[in-house]
């Protein structure tokens, strides 16, 4: 009987322990960011203990930044967390891209960006989304703070290992459908609890399409479906981004001759496999307070069907039958580790080139990295996107979520290109609506959602 990629990564890592029973993993690599390490750094200190293997450590700061006036936080708690991991990583000899470096920036995009993401690896970080590396062939996932104290401690977690889904995308999407829908349609027809329980293997010709960039969203939201491990088959396209980075390995070749042997082998047999016919797929809109809570553009709100539709619904202040060109927008965002990579930049930027936002909304670009914002502006992308009517900002977390200045204000719609739509999710009272950066570009512009393939067609 074959292996999956994921048995064969968890095999390589196994220290001691029982299938079935807690097992001691090997970390390979350990993010870190200013909301979830203050604490595990302060328990090392009580214990007389150092970080076992700072090498193998990297830090950012993301959640708290601001993105207009970055110098100036005003803030007191967000200050203080910044200023704290800048001391921690200091005193512990870590390396890390601090508040306004040039590497700077979410930490689930820096650590693809400086080559740190790579295939067999183990990769955690003390957030949920830490499964977007999983795209590289990797077993990445979210842990808690005094998980991460123990890796700080020994670069090592006990964890039970997981049952396995595979989640096949086959055939091509139309033009206007994207990897967010991929992941967004999935999530909306299985529900937000069908990975619990589960690493999640994404494959199949749709996937294997993608660019590098388009698995990471995937992967992100593989945290949105219920499980906390996302990841891919590692082919050609993971190493060409990988080779060349900071942090990449000397030896490419003799990584790459390992990295090939990791997929998944034909005749490995999974717990649960799903089918997504992507042909099939149109862009997808969420409508309610969480992810599952999305339709098809060309789709009606549900009817309610229990208590949650409902609460749903009043937050949100919509109701059944209605469609999502109805949403009265307000706001517009494009940002998030879902999708504030360079390519989603030049696909919005290709939206909205010429023309200008509406002008019954606001509409903010947050480039999710330092180098993408250099990158972005490289291209003029920042030109085209000031010259529409949009806010250009540094790097951070932003309006993807509430522990920062950017919110959205009470009661407003805000077409949305992050991850997570719950109630107050990016600031009291807003009304989130995700999709991808190509819809949130065709809203600003609009003024309201329409059909990315009809624009596109």
């Amino acid at each position: 009987m074959g292996q999956t990629i994921f048995d064969k990564l968890w095999d390589r890592h196994v220290i001691t322990g029982e299938v079935g029973e807690p097992q001691l993993l090997y970390v390979d690599f350990h993010m870190i960011h200013e909301v979830t390490s203050p604490q595990a750094f302060q328990g090392l200190r009580e214990a007389g203990r150092k970080v076992r293997r700072p090498d193998l450590t990297f830090g950012t700061t993301d959640h708290n930044v601001p993105t207009v006036d970055i110098f100036n936080i005003s803030d007191l708690i967000s200050k203080n967390q910044i200023d704290t991991l800048a001391r921690n990583v200091q005193e512990f000899g870590i390396d890390a891209a601090t508040h306004g470096s040039d590497r700077q920036g979410i930490v689930h995009m820096v650590g693809p960006e400086t080559g740190n993401a790579q295939p067999g690896k183990i990769i955690v970080c003390g957030d949920s989304h830490t499964a977007t590396n999983g795209a590289f062939g990797a077993i990445a996932f979210g842990i808690g703070t005094s998980e991460v104290e123990h890796v700080f401690a020994t670069q090592t977690l006990w964890q039970v290992k997981p049952k396995l889904m595979k989640v096949e995308f086959i055939g091509e999407p139309a033009k206007g459908v994207y990897s967010k829908d991929f992941i967004l349609a999935l999530i909306a027809k299985y529900g937000v609890d069908a990975g619990v329980g589960y690493a999640v293997e994404f494959t199949g010709e749709a996937i294997a399409a993608l660019e590098m960039e388009e698995r990471m969203t995937i992967c992100n939201m593989a945290i949105e479906f219920g499980s906390k491990i996302g990841l891919m088959n590692p082919d050609q396209k993971t190493y060409d981004y990988v080779n060349g980075r900071e942090f990449a390995p000397k030896d490419m070749a003799a990584a790459i001759a390992d990295w090939q042997t990791l997929p998944s082998d034909a005749d490995a047999v999974y717990d649960k496999v799903i089918t997504i016919d992507v042909s099939k797929l149109a862009p997808m809109v969420t409508w309610g307070t969480n992810p599952e809570m999305g339709i098809e553009f060309t789709e009606s709100f549900p009817e309610i069907k229990d208590f949650n539709d409902e609460r749903a619904y009043q937050y949100m202040d919509l109701t059944p039958g209605g469609k999502p060109s109805d949403i009265d927008l307000g706001y517009v965002f494009i940002g998030s580790c879902t999708n504030a990579r360079l390519s989603d930049l030049q696909l919005a930027a290709e939206i909205v080139k010429g023309h200008k936002i509406s002008d019954k909304l606001t509409a903010i670009v947050v480039p999710g990295s330092r180098p993408v914002k250099k990158a972005a502006e490289a291209l003029g992308l920042d030109k085209i996107f000031t010259d529409a009517g949009f806010e250009w900002r540094e790097p951070g977390c932003s309006m993807c979520l509430g522990m920062n200045p950017d919110h959205v204000p009470e009661g407003v719609h805000c077409a949305s290109t992050s991850n997570r739509n719950f109630e107050g999710r990016q600031g009291h009272g807003a009304r989130t609506h995700l999709c991808s950066p190509v819809m949130a570009a065709l809203a600003a512009i609009n003024g309201k959602f329409v059909d990315a393939r009809e624009v596109l067609a």
